[in-house]
Formats: structure tokens, C-alpha cells, sequence
């Protein structure tokens, strides 16, 4: 006598019932909102960490113009020891060590830069080059203020006619969203001063390493140097 096997039906897909989907979705639209109000009133009050008075920059790029008008290395120790005497270490901390430059890619320009701060709501850097570039300013979530201290920058905005042009001791001001092709003639090197969020700039500055020079060694000093004073700055309170 044979013994029949029984068949098995397969069995159904497990069907998720609507009150479930509809919780996953409340849920998530939940910690949009919460994360995007966060987010809103944290950029409502930000401005009470900053430490840098754009005024007081513009006047100290100008100050170290005068001071040695034919040296940039003496414009920047000049910038270097008045911030050092404006600013008591235990207010903010700055990067004195001024030969600690590095390459800097970004939006199809190149030059070298030397941060003298970095935090999560200020940078100040000197930036340029002796050979002159040409890119696109990016679009950041800073507003950036670009102190010409040797050479002169072009720059343009989408439907302008005529270029803008700044020599030593004007300020190229860049509210946050603005977009500009800029140019940095032969020797231009500047004060560049940024608040905002400064973690959310950082793509636009490594982009054209990881995509196109390749030079990692570049990009893990950058990373050392910005990491190392952002963490400087946290220790002491300065967001």
C-alpha cells in the first residue's frame, strides 16, 4: 500500500495591516519635524557663539597692510599677534604655528590656506595663491567675508555685466547662499573670515580631493588640523 504524501499549500505573505504602515509614517514624519525644528532654532541662535567681530577683521586686515606693506608673511604675523592679545586663550583657541599650510581644492580653484580657527560656527584662514586660480565660490551655509590683503580678486554673479574687483584692504562679502565665479590674480592671498555652520562647508572643501586630485595625504593633514582645533575650541566652550 502507498502512502500518500500531503501537499503543502504555500504559505501567504504575511500582509501588513494599514494601522501599522500609517504608525511607521506618522513616526517618521515625527522626527523630520523634530529634527527640522531643531535644526530652525539652533540657526536662530548661533550667532551668540560667535567671538569675531567682522568690523574689528576688516580693520585688522587694513592695520597689517600698513604694517608691512611689502612683506605677506609680516601681514600675517601682524593679524596673528593681535588676535593672540584681543583674545584670552580660555575665549577661543587659535592656531599660532603660521608655516602650518596645506593645499586647499575646491569648486575648481586652488591655493594654500592656513586656518588660524576653526569651530563649529567660525573659521579664519589665510588663503591664496603666488600663482593665481579661478573656480566657483560654492554655495554655504556661512556668510563669508574674503579680506584682500595682497594681489586682487575678480569675481561675478549670474546676468552682472561688469565684474567686481577688490585690491588690498576691501572686503568681498558673501551672505550665506550667494553664489559667485571669482578669480585670484598672481600673489593674491586674503583674510577669509566665515560664521555660519562651518561642519556643513567642509564637503564643498574636500569634494575636488576625493573626486579628482586624489591627494590623500593633503586631505588627511586638512582633516588633522581642522579636527584638532575644533576639538581645541570645544574644550574650552566654544562651540
Amino acid at each position: 500500500m502507498s502512502t500518500a504524501k500531503s501537499k503543502q499549500s504555500p504559505k501567504a505573505g504575511t500582509k501588513k495591516s494599514p494601522a501599522s504602515s500609517f504608525t511607521k509614517w506618522v513616526v517618521r514624519a515625527v522626527v523630520v519635524f523634530l529634527f527640522a525644528a531643531l535644526c530652525s532654532f539652533l540657526d536662530s541662535i548661533k550667532e551668540r557663539w560667535y567671538v569675531f567681530d567682522p568690523p574689528f577683521l576688516h580693520d585688522l586686515a587694513r592695520a597689517a597692510i600698513a604694517a608691512s606693506p611689502n612683506s605677506t608673511q609680516g601681514m600675517i604675523d601682524h593679524i596673528v599677534a593681535n588676535l593672540t592679545a584681543t583674545y584670552p586663550s580660555t575665549q577661543i583657541a587659535l592656531n599660532t604655528n603660521s608655516s602650518e599650510w596645506v593645499f586647499n581644492n575646491a569648486g575648481g580653484a586652488m591655493g594654500a590656506m592656513y586656518q588660524i580657527h576653526v569651530s563649529i560656527t567660525e573659521y579664519l584662514i589665510i588663503f591664496g595663491t603666488p600663482l593665481g586660480t579661478e573656480g566657483h565660490s560654492g554655495v554655504h551655509t556661512a556668510d563669508d567675508y574674503f579680506h584682500v590683503l595682497v594681489g586682487e580678486e575678480w569675481a561675478f554673479r549670474p546676468g552682472a555685466l561688469e565684474m567686481e574687483r577688490y585690491g588690498p584692504g576691501d572686503v568681498n562679502f558673501m551672505p550665506r547662499g550667494v553664489v559667485k565665479q571669482y578669480k585670484m590674480h598672481e600673489g593674491c592671498f586674503a583674510l577669509e573670515y566665515a560664521r555660519g555652520w562651518i561642519p556643513l562647508m567642509l564637503p564643498f572643501g574636500f569634494a575636488d580631493t576625493l573626486t579628482s586630485t586624489l591627494d590623500f595625504g593633503t586631505f588627511a593633514n586638512t582633516v588633522r588640523i581642522t579636527g584638532r582645533e575644533i576639538i581645541r575650541n570645544l574644550l574650552i566652550g566654544k562651540i
